[in-house]
């Protein structure tokens, strides 16, 4: 599949864990890999405490827990109840800034004008500093960085960045259905039990709508 003449698609299907590892694409330009996860995983940051997640809780709702490269807190992925793409731009790319707080500004443009077709007119780009919430620190989605997306104040798509010489990589995830108990119920933390039943705040969900589709159209819009 390819989304325009400059972007070349790819889907990569397996284990959270396998996932994750940096991969470049085959393509030598723009280029958009499709992650389809094969079984239930918790991500921790990359200097999240392990023990944030309780395994035995993990264990028995055989959900594996798996270190991510990038930062922030945990983030939950179950098969179907997400969208997760990698877009990876190489460093020659006219769309590069060096600026890592910056870098993200186009992609986060991307999913403003993808998140219209999907029904949030009111999506908005976060360009600002990190904005820190009570459960951030544990849960990737209580928060909010520079090029993530917000509807009505809540976390619409959340954006990851690693980079190298060559290439940066951007993580973006948006959630098809958010199940805060089921996030929740995986800390360790005392209070994370009343969370699990209370909290809703800092997500959005797009339900069935057609996600890949959209972000593609948005991006043949861009170039």
């Amino acid at each position: 599949m390819t989304a325009s003449a400059e972007w070349t698609w790819e889907t990569r299907r397996g284990a959270a864990a396998a996932l994750h590892e940096p991969t470049p694409p085959t393509a030598v330009g723009r280029t958009v890999h499709e992650m389809l996860v094969d079984a239930p995983a918790i991500l921790l940051g990359s200097s999240q405490a392990e023990t944030d997640i309780d395994p035995g809780r993990a264990a028995a709702r055989g959900v594996s827990v798996v270190r991510r490269r990038s930062g922030g807190g945990a983030v939950l992925l179950v098969p179907g109840d997400h969208v997760w793409l990698d877009v990876w731009l190489p460093a020659a790319d006219p769309l590069w800034n060096d600026d890592v707080g910056r870098a993200a500004d186009w992609l986060a443009a991307v999913w403003v004008s993808a998140s219209g077709s999907l029904g949030f007119a009111d999506s908005r780009a976060h360009r600002g500093p990190l904005v820190v919430g009570d459960w951030s620190s544990q849960v990737c989605f209580a928060g909010l960085g520079p090029g993530e997306v917000t509807s009505a104040g809540r976390k619409l798509v959340g954006v990851s960045q690693r980079r190298t010489r060559d290439w940066a990589r951007f993580q973006c995830l948006i959630h098809r259905r958010w199940d805060a108990a089921a996030t929740f119920g995986l800390l360790t933390a005392p209070d994370a039990v009343v969370a699990a039943g209370t909290w809703t705040a800092g997500v959005a969900e797009v339900g069935a709508a057609p996600v890949v589709p959209a972000f593609a159209a948005a991006l043949a819009r861009l170039t």
